[in-house]
């Protein structure tokens, strides 16, 4: 329940366009090379997406800035702790670009 919140609250609160797609199997919609070539800047929540990432779209991300957010999998959508932990840590990625 990360990245919808992340996309809801950087959308909502800075203004950005988003979406969100995962890297697992089970994800609702998988991360394509459509969506790494809509991005400007793609974020993930933990150091192992971002390798995960790397290993299956590498030569796509040669111009993209990959941040990766450091939030753990422990919240619910929306949940208060997780909108405070987000909006702290999306403030800092997008602040070049607000």
């Amino acid at each position: 329940m990360r990245s919808p919140t992340a996309a809801d609250l950087a959308a909502g609160r800075f203004g950005v366009e988003t979406d969100f797609a995962g890297l697992s199997r089970d994800a609702d919609e998988r991360v394509s090379v459509e969506h790494i070539e809509w991005a400007d800047i793609i974020a993930v929540m933990e150091k192992r997406q971002k390798a995960k990432l790397s290993s299956q779209f590498g030569s796509h991300l040669a111009n993209k800035k990959v941040a990766v957010l450091g939030v753990p999998d422990k919240f619910g959508y929306m949940e208060p702790a997780l909108l405070e932990l987000l909006e702290s840590k999306l403030r800092k990625l997008l602040k070049a670009r607000l």
